[in-house]
């Protein structure tokens, strides 16, 4: 061929390749806004993704390729006079507490107050003797809200002395909107110096709020609140070690002795282990229901699914033998025993304390609250999260996860499930009847997302803010 023949053909080659590109790239762009579109995650039954051979409906924005939400963008600096200063005892467990310390500051930032570094529960069942810095960075706590909040490590000294005459202790009211805080409890400081709540459980409601302070607790809970240095450290390094095992799931499996004790669940138990919950619930003062009805609970939803039960339901939703699950909670009641039937059907099942040394977790021994902190860092980050029961970190990692891009979630549907593992159990649901109506049944409980359900003067019948905080989601769907 003569060269300047091999020369065209060369240029007419590369010519027709550039098009080629060209032109797909233009419909990369022009399809992008369709790919894209939050419409396109709804679960629809023809598109599924596989985690080994499990099936659900594949709606994630998570992947290698997104990049996570960026940070909110601060609110704009404010100098504010200070009306006074809020003191704040939170109550309960690491989750019930993370969400309240949003809450009292965003409260804070409303009523114009300077807020104390809240003071954590050190008298629960848990006897936890943790304190804010020995879980959250109170650095970075402090200097990601300067713009929004005066927050200090301690009261002046002035106050200790006269504490009767400038303080008042009081519980604020459950469930409480703006305006209860600004017409009721800021007019306080015109007598009191300082307010100490000593309650901070859901004392904000989950609607009806201005979209900035729903905002505000967006930000204090993905940015301010940051674990200690030390508890994040060995918290990735546990994460290494699952990812570097494959992929994972991380169970939350609420089956601990605490939880059966003031819930009265007791299915499963023998009946020395029923006496012994119910002896539990009656030395605990402030667990007020006593007399409980395991069995109408259950059939109700409102018990944790057993270990066993677990197990059932795990496997109808497509996970098998081969499936890494970490169990993101404490100890299992009835230890090795009541997971066995989990161990046998799901070998590579792992807790924190199989896969770190003994010398990494000494430090973390008798302080729930650090050992949960871990539990959260894993079940943020796994590859699916799937809780038992939906208590309080059921609830702020199913959040967390949205607010990270929509991670994969199961939230369980344990009224429809105890009715469908009470009919297989009596043989009139086949095998695969179960896994079907199973799959069904959860086609749109998977953290998909969706709009907070609103059940006006019923805030505990309505979605927890914090388990679908949509105002500061990106790919949200409206909602009004």
């Amino acid at each position: 061929m003569p060269p300047q023949r091999a020369r065209l053909q060369t240029w007419f080659t590369r010519v027709c390749s550039c098009v080629i590109v060209w032109a797909c790239v233009a419909q990369l762009f022009a399809l992008g806004p369709i790919w894209f579109s939050p419409r396109i995650f709804a679960p629809s039954r023809n598109r599924f993704f596989f985690f080994g051979s499990s099936w659900f409906p594949n709606f994630s924005l998570r992947s290698d390729s997104l990049s996570l939400p960026p940070p909110l963008p601060r609110l704009p600096s404010r100098i504010y006079k200070s009306n006074g200063y809020l003191k704040v005892s939170c109550n309960g467990g690491l989750n019930q507490m993370r969400s309240a310390i949003c809450d009292m500051v965003t409260i804070a930032r409303c009523l114009n107050l300077t807020l104390v570094i809240p003071e954590l529960d050190k008298t629960s069942f848990w006897a936890d003797p943790s304190n804010f810095d020995d879980i959250f960075d109170v650095r970075h706590f402090i200097e990601s809200l300067r713009g929004e909040v005066h927050i200090i490590q301690r009261l002046p000294k002035k106050f200790s002395r006269n504490a009767s005459n400038d303080t008042l202790t009081m519980p604020p009211k459950s469930w409480s909107d703006e305006k209860y805080y600004l017409h009721q409890i800021l007019p306080l400081f015109k007598k009191f110096k300082v307010i100490h709540f000593n309650k901070t459980d859901a004392r904000l409601a989950n609607n009806g709020l201005p979209i900035e302070l729903q905002k505000l607790r967006c930000h204090v809970n993905y940015q301010a609140l940051k674990f200690t240095p030390q508890i994040e450290a060995l918290g990735k390094k546990l994460i290494n070690i699952l990812r570097g095992r494959g992929t994972f799931v991380a169970l939350h499996l609420r089956y601990e002795m605490d939880m059966l004790s003031f819930s009265g669940c007791t299915h499963g138990c023998t009946k020395e282990e029923a006496e012994e919950l119910r002896r539990m619930r009656y030395a605990h003062q402030w667990w007020k229901e006593k007399e409980i009805d395991s069995e109408d609970k259950r059939l109700k939803g409102l018990c944790p699914l057993t270990p066993e039960e677990t197990s059932l339901v795990l496997q109808a939703l497509g996970f098998d033998s081969s499936t890494q699950i970490y169990i993101a909670s404490g100890e299992t009641y009835g230890s090795a025993r009541r997971l066995s039937a989990l161990q046998a059907a799901f070998p590579r099942l792992v807790r924190k304390e199989k896969l770190l040394d003994h010398e990494d977790l000494k430090q973390f021994q008798n302080h729930s609250s650090q050992m949960a902190a871990l539990d959260y860092m894993v079940s943020i980050a796994s590859d699916i999260f799937i809780p038992t029961f939906n208590g309080n970190m059921a609830k702020v990692v199913e959040g967390h996860r949205r607010y990270l891009g929509f991670q994969r979630s199961i939230l369980l549907d344990r009224r429809k499930l105890v009715e469908l593992l009470d009919m297989h159990e009596n043989k009139t649901l086949s095998w695969d009847g179960f896994v079907k109506a199973v799959r069904l049944a959860h086609e749109s409980t998977l953290g998909q997302p969706a709009c907070r359900k609103v059940v006006p003067d019923k805030p505990k019948e309505e979605d927890f803010f914090y388990a679908n905080p949509h105002e500061c989601l990106k790919n949200a769907i409206e909602c009004h």
